[in-house]
């Protein structure tokens, strides 16, 4: 599993968390866009024996280059509604990142605002820590510290082989993000869509699919569909056209 961080602001929290991911065997660190130093002073101080983490961290642009290679996805979130997907307690999300069968990913949002609603749809599940309704907000490092050791406590419980559910796989997000590109392209192109709601709308797909789990087999399956749909609609004005 990679520990990814999204635009963190703050060495201390990334060197806190480096810590952490050495302390509950969790082999790579991911950034996003960091707003700091992460080799900084103030970052290998706080990360003590993670500072290998830290060195060996991966940066990247964008939350969707950091989860290309990804099967499963869970993302944290403080809020109390208005999320894209249903919110789960730690056990039951940790539990199905922990029956990947391929790369996957626990992410953190931004130590202000967390994670925006198109950033938490890349995830296939939502994590919520239990907290005081007054204040329900957790320090970045101190959020990553009770998920990590729930994840570490699990993992321990299940051994090295945990079982696998019934369902399949979920697609990785390269290949999901491609087929909804494509759709979106289809879906203007024949006026279903409009420029200025496309994104909305392409957003509400998106969750749809994501609670779904859709699988690798069932991504082909719609891209293939929305590629013979786009030549069907191409071939009514050019008859002589053939796929």
């Amino acid at each position: 599993m990679a520990v990814v961080l999204v635009e963190p602001s703050g060495p201390l929290n990334v060197g806190s968390v480096a810590r952490l991911c050495a302390n509950f065997d969790v082999g790579e660190l991911r950034l996003v866009a960091p707003r700091c130093d992460h080799l900084g002073e103030e970052a290998r101080r706080m990360a003590v024996h993670g500072g290998r983490l830290l060195e060996q961290a991966r940066l990247f642009p964008s939350l969707s280059a950091a989860l290309a290679d990804c099967c499963r996805v869970v993302a944290t979130s403080g809020r109390r509604s208005g999320e894209p997907l249903p919110l789960q307690a730690p056990e039951p999300a940790l539990l199905w990142l922990a029956q990947a069968r391929g790369p996957c990913a626990l992410v953190f949002g931004r130590e202000d605002r967390g994670l925006s609603n198109d950033e938490l749809l890349q995830a296939g599940q939502l994590l919520t820590l239990g907290s005081g309704d007054a204040y329900a907000s957790l320090n970045l490092s101190h959020a990553a510290a009770l998920v990590l050791h729930s994840w570490h406590c699990l993992e321990s419980s299940l051994g090295s082989s945990p079982e696998v559910g019934a369902l399949p796989e979920p697609s990785d997000r390269q290949a999901l993000e491609a087929m909804l590109g494509d759709a979106e392209a289809l879906l203007l192109d024949v006026g279903f869509l409009h420029p200025h709601t496309a994104h909305a709308r392409m957003a509400k797909l998106r969750g749809l699919l994501q609670r779904a789990q859709i699988s690798t087999e069932e991504v082909a399956l719609v891209r293939g569909m929305v590629r013979q749909l786009r030549w069907a609609s191409e071939r009514g004005s050019n008859p002589g056209q053939t796929p």
